[in-house]
């Protein structure tokens, strides 16, 4: 079938449109990672693994591990970014069906508005310690409660989240710049400072290869396989919109250098350092501290506070919008293109970051667990269908001017605009995937939930697209690897 020569307005906006301006070079990609890792709760995980006993050194290796297999996902989703130049929603029209794709792109964006309400709420507690340190008076606001907050939390809340507004509104080149050269540097230096400090304060008293609980061998390699699997499950929701950044990049060198350096290097460097403070908290204040703020607050000293919440305000900032606002902006103008693009979609993800009350959600940790868990119990299943489409069943050949076509002739009509066999694939893995998250009983395997989902969904969906391809519908080329840095290739036989 002929690609339509007009994309139907109900699929297509100019930020669904494939990308026409592509500035996200390898330093880009690279402060993106930055960005990310370097969050508190990524340190508390890093610091966590040492506190439960695990040796320093095998901290590293699990945590090298994890971020490994991720660099492989990244790298695999990447390719299909870049070379459509489409959003992760406008590619999932490919293996779910061009109104298909709501379903995993709804379940993401519920997921990122929970999280985006979480990491503003954490800033703005930072921003509450910042002004009860400048300004002591204002402690006094911060005794009440209104809805759960105090009135000082509530300006501190809506303080942040009108200067993310402000930031995130601005568009993905905005963004871009304002990571390269904020979000990801500066917490480097803090996290670099504060290490510095705690090992010289320590004297050099720490030990790689001493377990505080004295875990035996087997719990031992039992809990590095947990962290390896658990530090994957953190970055799934990015494998899946990995195409949201990988389709701003000018070559595939970009994105898998960026990943490269984002990644198992900068990851484990930060690793490293995570693991080497929460050590010295040991020797300096007699416990492992795994809260670089409470790290902060502990040094007691208003220049040290001051500099270290407005890094970690900045941080917050800088996470949000890699992982908890680009993709749910996305995934709801995809819902009707027509009426909602990239900022009023933005702006949705905002206000509904206030309504569902954070701090209620974040302070309950069955609901953390229930709610978030099992939506967290869908990604192994969603990532499977999108990469085994386009790398078995595809073969990396996606035309995506259909992808932006209601006929239904269409290439990705199929029955309605749905798939069938990604819903089919789907829905057994992800209840497979939450039983053994969520249910008691399965605490051994629940860490690795996603690792089912995802297998039990991609072989579902490989054995029953097959069919299809012995019918002779689709061929078995090569994948290809090269697309012009100029503009996006499409039609299934473009290289």
């Amino acid at each position: 079938m002929a690609s339509p020569a007009k994309p139907d307005p109900r699929l297509y906006n100019d930020d669904l449109a494939p990308a026409v301006e592509r500035k996200w070079g390898t330093y880009s990609i690279f402060a993106m990672w930055m960005s990310d890792t370097h969050a508190i709760s990524n340190y508390a995980f890093a610091a966590s693994l040492f506190v439960i006993g695990l040796p320093t050194w095998e901290v590293f290796l699990s945590l090298l591990a994890g971020v490994t297999i991720l660099h492989w996902f990244m790298n695999r989703m990447g390719h299909a970014g870049h070379r459509t130049g489409v959003p992760f929603p406008v590619l999932a029209r490919a293996s779910w069906g061009v109104y298909g794709a709501n379903i995993p792109a709804l379940l993401r964006a519920v997921m990122a508005v929970a999280w985006y309400g979480i990491q503003t709420w954490l800033a703005s507690e930072a921003l509450v310690l910042l002004g009860v340190q400048l300004a002591p008076s204002l402690a006094a606001y911060d005794h009440n409660s209104v809805l759960g907050l105090s009135t000082l939390g509530w300006i501190a809340f809506l303080v942040m989240w009108l200067l993310q507004a402000v930031l995130l509104t601005r568009g993905m080149e905005f963004i871009r710049r304002v990571q390269d050269f904020a979000t990801g540097p500066v917490v480097w230096l803090v996290m670099l400072a504060l290490a510095v400090w705690l090992i010289a304060k320590a004297g050099g008293d720490i030990s790689l290869t001493r377990s505080l609980t004295g875990l035996s061998g087997g719990e031992q390699l039992h809990q590095s396989l947990i962290a390896v699997s658990l530090t994957v499950a953190t970055f799934l929701t990015l494998v899946l919109n990995y195409a949201d950044f990988a389709r701003f990049t000018p070559d595939h060198r970009s994105y898998r250098r960026g990943n490269l350096l984002g990644l198992p290097v900068n990851f484990t460097a930060f690793a490293v350092v995570s693991v080497l403070m929460a050590a010295g908290t040991i020797s300096v204040f007699g416990q492992a501290v795994s809260d670089p703020v409470e790290v902060i607050a502990r040094i007691d000293n208003p220049a040290v506070t001051v500099i270290g919440a407005l890094s970690f305000m900045i941080a917050t900032i800088g996470i949000n919008v890699v992982a908890n606002f680009v993709s749910p902006a996305y995934d709801f103008a995809n819902l009707a293109p027509k009426y909602l693009d990239f900022r009023r979609g933005g702006m949705i993800t905002a206000v509904l970051a206030i309504v569902v009350m954070p701090w209620k959600l974040y302070s309950s940790p069955v609901v953390i667990q229930y709610f978030l868990g099992a939506l967290g119990a869908f990604l192994g299943p969603m990532v499977a269908v999108i990469l085994v489409d386009y790398y078995l069943v595809r073969r990396g050949h996606i035309d995506v001017d259909a992808l932006f076509s209601a006929d239904k002739a269409g290439a990705y009509y199929y029955r309605g605009g749905f798939n069938p066999e990604a819903i089919i694939a789907f829905v057994p893995s992800a209840a497979v995937s939450a039983v053994l998250a969520l249910v008691e009983g399965f605490e051994d395997v629940a860490p690795f939930s996603w690792v089912f989902g995802m297998v039990i969904g991609g072989g579902i969906y490989a054995l029953r697209c097959a069919k299809v391809r012995t019918r002779g519908e689709l061929t078995d080329m090569p994948i290809p690897s090269g697309v012009r840095a100029d503009g996006v290739l499409t039609g299934p036989t473009a290289e």
